[in-house]
């Protein structure tokens, strides 16, 4: 019970903090969704990294290194720094804007109607990634019950989790989930490095080595495959919201670049970390019923307490966190490129901040049905990757570079992207062939090709989009 009890004051204090926020420092709705522009550079790194490695990488993320070994880890993080430099150069872009959302962005370049179908699709996609988080955070749950000898239901575990990222998001929008972000982070690259020797002297004491089968690059996997745990990583970061709104938090352009090399160096180590903890557990494991479950159960079974419930709050605490930014970052979209725009025009900012408040408890609720839809982490993960990073990401890209794409264009960018991946998961993925495989290009070509039949419209342009510098 120690580690349950652990868990339960780690999470405490952080609803507690959230309540404090709320009350001190939460009075707009641009303090909930931006931090007022005030976020202070070592905060926004954490919180950075906090939100992109989040219950997706110690558990689906994990079972993967489990199943094929540390080069098959290396290949499937090599999106993320991959996509972190190229953000270097979008995250000026995105400052320069001045605007909070995707779908602002969105609009700007390709109008209303892009706008709102862009909404729609990032606010499918993160409820997604939100019902990963939270279906990671129950199996952290159930396992620690049955270490103890207790018993506790899925859903029981599930709702309790869905409560409490809820009412951090809901109490202090970005204020809170930035902070709470960054210490997330430097607790879990401590717990992390700090276990890394118990497991490895566990694994020498045990004799235990790592099995020939998982020490090749492909692990034993098709291409397609690998190709498939790549596309949706790199597709995501690129365009990912949550970061693009973290750019915006900054006080300037200098500063979201600066940020955003900080964030670069933290998931290098983090990536490290991860892979050198799971290689232990594919000494130690001969087999796991459950892959996603490794990095819990070896904290289990080999650490000791002190260590083990700091590795156990670690894993919790990246969950939580990336729940909340990205439930936020979706209850954004529909307060504020939805309702504030069209459903009422002249809401006042309290009316505003109510839906904002609301709809993050509508989308706990939806997330946690979800989770009851996909088997596992790793499918539910790849399958809300893919929908932003195939809806979303190839026509913001061409709304922040392209001078030669037009409103249309783009609209058909987001659909083609959007509907290909509807349409493939639903399809069952024929051949086995990821998701991501198919609907990417597909945006993309969908583009191109309407990009070359129709004109640039100077209402949407470039250089109108950056007329208003911050």
């Amino acid at each position: 019970m120690g580690y349950i009890i652990a868990i339960c004051l780690y999470l405490a204090a952080l609803v507690v903090y959230g309540l404090i926020v709320a009350k001190k420092k939460v009075r707009t709705t641009d303090d909930m969704m931006t931090g007022s522009h005030k976020i202070p550079y070592i905060i926004l790194v954490g919180s950075l990294l906090a939100t992109w490695c989040g219950g997706g990488g110690i558990t689906g993320s994990a079972g993967v290194i489990y199943s094929g070994g540390p080069l098959l880890g290396l290949v499937h993080f090599a999106g993320a720094p991959v996509g972190i430099i190229l953000l270097y150069f979008i995250a000026g872009r995105v400052r320069r804007t001045n605007k909070v959302t995707v779908p602002e962005i969105m609009e700007a370049r390709y109008g209303k109607t892009a706008g709102i179908v862009a909404a729609v699709c990032i606010m499918i996609a993160y409820v997604g990634v939100v019902a990963t988080q939270l279906k990671a955070s129950a199996n952290i749950i159930q396992l620690l019950f049955q270490a103890s000898g207790k018993t506790v239901s899925y859903a029981g575990a599930l709702i309790v989790c869905c409560v409490i990222v809820a009412i951090i998001t809901v109490c202090g929008g970005l204020v809170s989930v930035a902070y709470s972000d960054a210490i997330s982070a430097l607790l879990m690259l401590g717990g992390f490095a700090i276990a890394i020797p118990f497991l490895v002297i566990a694994a020498n004491k045990a004799g235990a080595v790592m099995p020939a089968a998982k020490m090749t690059i492909s692990g034993g996997y098709s291409f397609t495959y690998i190709l498939g745990l790549v596309i949706p990583t790199l597709a995501l970061i690129l365009g990912d919201q949550n970061m693009l709104q973290r750019f915006a938090s900054a006080k300037d352009s200098k500063e979201a670049k600066k940020s955003n090399v900080g964030m670069f160096v933290g998931e290098l180590i983090v990536i490290g970390l991860t892979i050198a903890v799971v290689s232990q557990a594919c000494r130690l494991y001969p087999s796991l019923k459950t892959p996603s479950n490794v990095i819990f159960q070896e904290t289990v079974d080999y650490l000791p307490f002190v260590i083990g419930a700091i590795m156990m709050c670690a894993c919790m605490a990246f969950i939580v966190t990336t729940a909340d930014s990205f439930l936020l970052s979706a209850a954004t979209n529909l307060s504020n490129d939805i309702y504030a725009k069209y459903i009422n025009k002249n809401a006042t900012d309290k009316q505003k901040m109510s839906v904002l408040r609301w709809t993050i408890v509508a989308f706990s609720a939806i997330s946690v049905l979800l989770t009851l839809y996909f088997p596992t982490v790793l499918t539910l993960q790849l399958t809300a990757y893919t929908m932003y990073g195939a809806a979303i990401t190839p026509a913001i890209l061409f709304a922040l570079f392209s001078k030669r794409v037009t409103p249309a264009a783009g609209l058909a960018g987001i659909i083609a992207g959007g509907a290909a991946t509807i349409i493939w998961t639903v399809l069952g993925t024929p051949g086995k062939i990821q998701c991501a495989i198919v609907a990417v290009p597909a945006s993309v070509l969908a583009i191109l090709i309407v990009m070359a039949l129709t004109k640039p419209d100077p209402e949407h342009s470039l250089e109108k989009m950056y007329s208003a510098e911050a």
